[in-house]
């Protein structure tokens, strides 16, 4: 599998982040990306990403920083004809280290619903741990480097 690169959302590349779609089984845990793509806008906590193969958006994510400094993953949207190739597995783990590396971050954070066994699989598997904290009616799981 070529390269996955986290790219910022730009006047060049927002339309292919819109074009996006999930699985229709899919779109009951997930925002449409115009949606996540307005947070960012006019708000102030989400910074959007696309995430780029061979020059071809394949994805998409959002991160924010919250007030304890802990840095959160969320919008996670991978194409869904580009769906079970690695690509969000890869989105998370780039992104992830991008943030843990950030001076005063305590943990990385996301969140998901209960239901959604899929997101539940992959965030455990990159070694996320849920904490009992709820985010709306999310689960909420956090990451920590291990102690060097």
């Amino acid at each position: 599998m070529a390269e996955i690169r986290l790219e910022p959302v730009t006047p060049a590349n927002w339309r292919d982040c819109a074009a996006l779609t999930v699985h229709p089984d899919q779109e009951q845990f997930v925002a449409e990306v115009t949606y996540y793509l307005c947070m960012c806008h006019y708000g102030d906590t989400w910074k959007p990403l696309a995430a780029v193969r061979d020059d071809e958006v394949v994805g998409f994510v959002i991160w924010g920083v919250d007030d304890d400094g802990s840095r959160w993953i969320g919008g996670l949207v991978v194409d869904a004809g580009k769906q079970r190739r690695g690509i969000g597995r890869e989105i998370v783990r780039q992104l992830r280290e991008r943030l843990i590396a950030e001076p005063g971050t305590p943990n990385v954070a996301l969140s998901y619903q209960p239901a959604n066994t899929a997101a539940r699989d992959l965030y455990l598997s990159m070694g996320f741990v849920e904490t009992g904290e709820t985010e709306d009616d999310e689960v909420v799981a956090r990451w920590t480097p291990p102690s060097s």
